[in-house]
């Protein structure tokens, strides 16, 4: 059964090959033949090429027409000194009697002349008469009034010199651009009956520690050996906040107030 369908198969496809064949044969020959007997022909040799000859002998040229130049009319007898004549003048259809002159404006009940307005008074805001009437909320008038925000700006160890307490008063007050005091400052340690100022030069490491002082700097009012070397004693224990962008050796200065014992 299978062989049979097998030969069948293969007579077909040999069928079908030659007929395709035979097609494309019949077609390429009657193509050439209507090529060869449609006209495509080629004629050898070539015929010669024909010339075009214009005569140009009977043309003339067009001459332009001449071309008058003129000018502006003149008088013939031309007078400067004559009177300019207007062939049309221009008059009025009436003559005037009298000049053109406008009524005075006088100031009546329909009239439009400005008048100077009276100042008035500024009118006084009742509202801020009374201001506890709109104030909702309780609150003591009388009490000191405080900042919404507090600030650090000026806290007690600042370096712009306040203190541990922030009065400067009879206590020891330090600059240092920066920086703030670690703790408190020490008071300088004195026996003797006398006051006065002492400013003391300080140089500072990035640790914060005060590696040198120098009293009698400007400010200082005293004169007083053992006043100079108490403050100077007592800013070498002076310690501040580490920075370590601060210079190798920062100055500052901190002021000492010395107070008699009975003040």
């Amino acid at each position: 059964m299978d062989e049979q369908y097998k030969k069948d198969r293969a007579r077909q496809e040999k069928i079908s090959t030659a007929v395709g064949i035979s097609v494309a044969v019949a077609l390429h020959i009657s193509f050439v033949c209507l090529g060869v007997t449609g006209g495509m022909k080629y004629m050898y040799p070539p015929p010669e090429e024909e010339s075009l000859l214009l005569d140009f002998s009977d043309y003339e040229a067009e001459i332009p027409g001449d071309i008058r130049v003129g000018r502006e009319p003149m008088a013939e007898d031309a007078d400067p000194e004559r009177e300019v004549e207007l062939i049309q003048q221009s008059k009025a259809q009436l003559e005037g009697e009298s000049l053109n002159e406008a009524k005075e404006a006088v100031l009546d009940d329909f009239g439009d002349v400005e008048t100077e307005q009276p100042p008035r008074e500024p009118e006084i805001d009742r509202r801020a008469l009374f201001p506890a009437a709109r104030n909702k909320t309780e609150k003591d008038t009388l009490a000191p009034q405080v900042a919404d925000k507090k600030s650090d700006s000026l806290k007690p160890g600042h370096a712009e010199g306040n203190t541990d307490t922030g009065e400067t008063k009879g206590k020891p007050n330090a600059r240092l651009e920066g920086r703030s005091v670690l703790g408190t400052l020490d008071k300088p340690e004195y026996s003797i009956q006398a006051s006065g100022t002492v400013v003391v030069e300080i140089w500072v490491d990035r640790d914060g520690k005060v590696t040198s002082a120098n009293a009698g700097v400007t400010g200082t009012t005293v004169t007083n050996e053992k006043l100079w070397n108490a403050a100077t004693e007592a800013a070498l224990k002076a310690r501040f906040n580490m920075k370590k962008d601060a210079p190798e050796k920062q100055r500052g200065t901190i002021t000492y107030i010395f107070r008699l014992e009975s003040e």
